[in-house]
């Protein structure tokens, strides 16, 4: 093997905490959509800081690829191995560190998950409001920069995130931020790290900003004739600064899907999902706003989630969408891509979308979290139909480059990994360049993620995923 001597000094390290065994390779090779399977050289399980940073100084000294692993939820094969080496799983690093309750920031390990965080704080009135759907782990949000459902309301990681603790690719543990709400002192290295898919340093700790639990919540569903009154609602609603916690679409393909696989009786019909947050008086001001809203433009259907198991089934069928699309063409597979759009652009981008999905005779669900301008498409598809794919790959690609023909982004919150790599120059132009400067620097021998998010990677990611 082409690592036998930096194996041997991690299992020198680490004991039975660094894995060889084909299970536990092969589940550290898998992803949840089409990437091909790229099982790591070895997998290993650190518990602290310190191991992180040893680690990285044997991989380092034996030019050994590296890839942190969270709970293996990405949507773009980020957490793939493609050129081998060992697979960092952080599951085990999930302790919650210090709770500073009343400055409402807690310490986190990055295996913790969102949950996890929430359960724990239960007790506290103080709630992580970030929810991209997925159990994801807080690690791995970070280092995608996640949003989702609450983005509308509370913001993406990138707002909730106040300071991190990273091992470089040589070992070096540094920190990043603090815990002051602001700063003008010297580069932003938190923001750096946020998004950048363990391509330049490992996560091992960070500080996040907490929020008060809501004294009210306020939950609806409401359907629309047509999905460009449903996404105008939702144009409308944001002009009139009507505040919202959530507010999410789903089209008509999307509500059958959710009446076949969770029982529901929902029109099939374009929907808007929704909830406000705040005291009784706000909520009930908003929601009654809302109301006079979705009157206006022709929604009907409106139904109120009135308790809070309610609520929970509500949101439950929501981030369940997509395992909902898997399992309702049995045997297919997944190709999930994201974009966003201003605001002004939305019905536009997705009545194209919706289109181009038809016309290319595809099963493709649209939803999203279209208060941020940010929507999905999950295009199912037989694994053997090697047309069909074809055919879904040119949908993805019109998505992005009409994403950024209106002003926008080719993701709002599934990153690059390899899906979207072929779009970076095209969004960023000579940024990207600057990218993969900062790369050099952080990693100059590539072992951190390679084959991901900078520019001379572009080659062998296209090559993988082919």
């Amino acid at each position: 093997m082409a690592y036998d001597a930096a194996l041997d000094a991690l299992k020198s390290l680490l004991g039975d905490r660094l894995s060889l065994t084909q299970a536990d390779r092969d589940l550290h090779g898998q992803n949840e959509t089409w990437f091909a399977p790229a099982p790591p050289d070895a997998v290993a399980y650190p518990a602290t800081t310190e191991e992180v940073s040893q680690i990285m100084k044997i991989c380092t000294a034996h030019k050994m690829p590296v890839v942190a692993w969270g709970t293996g939820t990405s949507l773009e094969g980020h957490a793939l191995a493609i050129h081998g080496g060992l697979c960092l799983d952080m599951s085990r690093m999930d302790k919650l560190v210090e709770l500073y309750q009343d400055d409402m920031q807690v310490r986190v390990q990055p295996g913790m998950t969102r949950e996890v965080l929430n359960t724990e704080l239960r007790a506290t009135g103080l709630f992580f409001p970030v929810d991209p759907g997925a159990n994801a782990s807080l690690g791995g949000m970070a280092s995608t920069r996640a949003s989702g459902t609450t983005t509308v309301g509370y913001g993406t990681m990138k707002d909730n995130v106040m300071g991190l603790e990273v091992v470089l690719a040589d070992g070096t543990i540094i920190r990043t931020g603090s815990r002051a709400r602001k700063s003008s002192a010297g580069y932003d290295l938190t923001a750096l790290m946020l998004g950048s898919e363990g391509t330049l340093g490992i996560i091992t700790e960070l500080t996040l900003k907490l929020h008060g639990q809501p004294e009210a919540v306020s939950s609806a569903v409401c359907a629309f004739d047509t999905l460009h009154a449903a996404v105008e609602t939702v144009q409308m609603v944001i002009q009139m600064g009507i505040r919202m916690a959530r507010i999410e679409f789903v089209d008509a393909m999307t509500a059958q899907i959710f009446n076949k696989m969770n029982g529901t009786d929902l029109p099939e019909k374009p929907h808007l999902m929704i909830e406000f947050h705040g005291s009784e008086a706000m909520v009930a001001e908003q929601s009654e706003r809302f109301g006079e809203v979705v009157t206006e433009m022709g929604g009907a259907n409106f139904d109120w989630a009135t308790t809070a198991e309610d609520r929970t089934r509500l949101w439950r069928m929501r981030h369940g969408a997509y395992p909902a699309c898997i399992a309702y063409r049995p045997g297919c597979m997944g190709l999930v891509t994201d974009i966003v759009v201003p605001i002004s652009r939305l019905a536009e981008a997705v009545e194209d979308t919706r289109r181009d999905i038809d016309a290319a005779g595809l099963v493709g669900p649209i939803l999203g979290h279209v208060g941020d301008g940010n929507f999905h498409s999950v295009l199912m598809l037989d694994r053997n139909d090697k047309d069909e794919f074809k055919r879904a790959k040119e949908v993805a690609a019109k998505m992005s480059e009409r994403a950024l023909s209106m002003g926008g982004t080719v993701t709002g919150e599934h990153g690059i990994g390899m899906g979207k790599l072929a779009y970076m120059e095209a969004e960023h132009g000579a940024a990207w360049q600057v990218m993969g400067a900062i790369k050099q620097a952080l990693d100059p021998l590539n072992i951190l993620n390679p084959g991901k998010m900078v520019p001379d990677q572009t080659k062998a990611v296209r090559e993988a995923a082919e």
